[in-house]
């Protein structure tokens, strides 16, 4: 790996608003740590915190549960469409 060229890469916590948890990991914002709020963890450590809306405890595609997002009555334009009521 070429030195110098990447970005800084180090502990972060992601924090999920829609199933509120949090979740320890590695990440390039650790760069950004200055400008972010901090938390401080279990181990006693005090790391960067990023408030996110999604992750894998609340996005349907790693919890296996389906979500119908209906914002615009597709649903009801294709009944209408195709003569289902």
């Amino acid at each position: 790996m070429q030195q110098g060229i990447h970005p800084e890469y180090g502990p972060v916590v992601f924090y999920d608003r829609s199933a509120d948890k949090y979740i320890l990991t590695k990440s390039t914002l650790v760069a950004k740590a200055k400008s972010l709020p901090s938390i401080t963890w279990e181990d006693g450590n005090t790391y960067p915190l990023v408030s996110v809306e999604v992750s894998c405890y609340s996005h349907p595609f790693y919890t296996g549960r389906n979500v119908v997002l209906d914002t615009a009555g597709q649903v009801q334009k294709f009944h209408e469409r195709y003569g289902r009521k």
